[in-house]
């Protein structure tokens, strides 16, 4: 009986000052709407990606009369020119 408290008490002891720590590390999870955080690099400033973002995209595309494609497949100009226009195209909150 001894032998059991003498391993008993320490693992509890363990695990009690484990468990808050294994908490503390586990990723708090994002927003759903947010996808990627993109850096522009003109502005010097980020981007999230998210599905207002993705709008705002496709309407610079047909505004531009462009096909309509991924942001991650156009070249380093036209993001750049894209986030131009969405510096004069601010959301309307």
């Amino acid at each position: 009986m001894y032998f059991s408290h003498r391993y008993l008490a320490p693992l509890f002891l363990s695990a009690a000052l484990a468990v808050p720590v294994a908490i503390m590390a586990v990723p708090a999870p994002q927003e759903a709407n947010v996808q990627a955080r993109i850096y522009d690099k003109d502005h010097k400033d980020y981007h999230e990606w998210n599905d207002n973002e993705n709008r705002a995209w496709q309407h610079y595309l047909s505004e531009n009369h462009h096909k309509s494609y991924e942001f991650s497949r156009a070249n380093e100009k036209q993001q750049s020119q894209y986030w131009n226009w969405r510096h004069a195209h601010p959301d309307k909150d």
